[in-house]
């Protein structure tokens, strides 16, 4: 798989460089010289196309964006999962204040870590590292601590209301009713339809 990154620039620095990528590489442009350089945090850079300097921060996607390539425009293959883009801005606009960007790469994503992602929840660090302790002393055969047993007794009378309940109770088989069988009258037995068709064949 390939290391790929997204870059979003503003629409003037963009035209420049679709300019830059369509011309011919024989025409002479002030454009040509492309930098992209990053100081020590990381996270916040400088942009520069030819002698105009443009500030540059890397950014982390609130979703992975996975990208295709293709040889013949009918079967695509997948390169690279992107997950962070560099985000180009004039002088004087805003510096993102936190190294998430709120918005996906289209407008169904806009606010997408808001509106499409859970909170993270809020937990105490102090209980969280008492969980852990507690669960690592029981793993090594040992007992959690600082827990409160409350012993519960059950009534008598709830005990045998609870046995009563579990026993079932069988019910009677119907009792059959006192009709003769046929043919013990001393007379012929009725013929059924089916005896007819056998005889039919």
């Amino acid at each position: 798989m390939e290391e790929q990154f997204i870059l979003r620039l503003p629409p003037s620095v963009a035209e420049r460089i679709d300019r830059l990528l369509t011309e011919n590489a024989s025409s002479s442009s002030d454009d040509k010289s492309l930098d992209l350089t990053f100081s020590e945090d990381g996270r916040s850079g400088t942009f520069s196309i030819g002698n105009d300097h443009f500030p540059a921060f890397l950014l982390d996607l609130p979703g992975i964006v996975e990208s295709y390539k293709t040889y013949d425009d009918s079967v695509l293959i997948k390169s690279a999962d992107i997950g962070q883009m560099i985000m180009v801005k004039e002088e004087g606009d805003s510096v993102p204040d936190e190294v998430e960007y709120r918005h996906g790469l289209t407008p169904p994503m806009r606010d997408a870590r808001r509106r499409r992602f859970r909170r993270e929840p809020d937990l105490n660090p102090e209980l969280v590292r008492r969980a852990e302790k507690d669960l690592q002393n029981i793993m090594a055969g040992g007992t959690a601590e600082n827990i409160d047993v409350e012993a519960v007794e059950h009534e008598e009378d709830g005990e045998e209301n609870a046995r009563n309940a579990s026993k079932k109770v069988e019910p009677k088989p119907p009792e059959k009713p006192d009709v003769p069988e046929a043919g013990t009258a001393g007379g012929e037995p009725d013929r059924s339809d089916s005896d007819e068709s056998d005889y039919s064949i």
